[in-house]
């Protein structure tokens, strides 16, 4: 029987007939068609779905966990925060507990920093000192950084007299040497508490987050998204709450960050003259003022708690600089 002539027409076995868009048909492999029908697998040039655009905090999150100077400060400071919530996990002494007969013996075994003065273990002194000095840096960060955002926020939001009022005051209290107006005020105000020392340096404090507050807001007030929910009605409590401070704290965070290794150097400074911590609160800094006279005859009692001192502000100071570089986008 002779074969039928090919009409190019119709679909051979292994063909199929696919619309062209232009009211035509056009003859394709089925092959071709079934892979006309199936999603594109990822490969090399193809991303596949397009992703969710990371935001700002999700950004910085993400470069700060692949950052080993922003882990390794992190990582000190929870130790240095566990120590001194439950300093019984690597101190199992008693800081007050004292026998003279040992005044300034070097260490021995179970006693790894010898003995102060009284005849007290210095390393039980020093892992207990990390409650009073971490208490009173978290404390005064969150004291100023509240306070100045609010103020700060609200006088840079509104402006007008209240900025005004605010940057005069402000000035006023930039114009206090921080040591002398601890000296005066330590003086007439005391406690046994750690919350003296804690009032101070918030009052002293707040207005360098309430500038850096006042100039974030300032520049995200102004932005075309802000205006745009302006313009559809937002009210100012709107405004601020999901639009503007949200996107002004990342400058405040940094600062108060980093101001938090300053404030436990502060407390340290303020016990070591005498006005701030007293005994029987254990501290490092009444720790070093006790050990200064001894320097020569015992080393050990002031390198101990200074050391303790100065790696606490070095990893808080260390976190504050890794925290600036992931939230700026300039420095990236």
């Amino acid at each position: 029987m002779p074969e039928p002539a090919y009409d190019p027409l119709e679909p051979g076995d292994n063909e199929a007939i696919a619309p062209t868009g232009q009211g035509g048909q056009m003859d394709l492999a089925l092959d071709e068609a079934e892979s006309l029908e199936k999603p594109l697998a990822p490969g090399p040039g193809r991303n596949g779905p397009a992703e969710k655009p990371r935001s700002l905090w999700s950004d910085a999150w993400h470069q700060l966990r692949r950052n080993p100077v922003f882990v390794i400060s992190a990582l000190l400071i929870l130790f240095l925060v566990a120590i001194a919530i439950w300093p019984q996990l690597i101190a199992s002494g008693d800081p007050l507990q004292c026998d003279l007969s040992k005044s300034q013996q070097g260490r021995e075994p179970g006693h790894p920093f010898g003995y102060d003065t009284q005849g007290c273990d210095v390393y039980t002194r020093t892992v207990y000192g990390a409650r009073a000095s971490i208490t009173v840096g978290v404390c005064a960060t969150l004291g100023a950084a509240l306070l100045g955002s609010l103020l700060g926020g609200l006088a840079g939001f509104f402006g007008g007299w209240s900025d005004a009022l605010l940057s005069r005051a402000a000035d006023i209290f930039f114009g206090i040497p921080v040591v002398l107006g601890g000296l005066v005020f330590l003086s007439v105000v005391t406690g046994d508490t750690v919350w003296p020392v804690v009032g101070f340096i918030v009052l002293l404090g707040w207005p360098q987050v309430a500038r850096i507050a006042r100039g974030s807001v300032i520049t995200a007030k102004e932005n075309d998204y802000v205006q745009a929910a302006r313009a559809l009605g937002a009210g100012h409590t709107r405004l601020l709450l999901r639009h503007v401070g949200p996107n002004a704290v990342a400058p405040v965070i940094v600062v108060a960050t980093i101001a938090l290794g300053t404030y436990i150097a502060l407390e340290a400074t303020l016990s070591f003259l005498g006005v701030g911590l007293r005994p029987p609160t254990v501290s490092w800094g009444i720790d070093i003022s006790n050990a200064a006279p001894q320097i020569r005859n015992a080393p050990h009692m002031l390198l101990w708690p200074a050391g303790a001192l100065s790696l606490t502000v070095l990893a808080f100071i260390m976190l504050g600089d890794a925290v600036r570089d992931a939230l700026d986008p300039k420095l990236r």
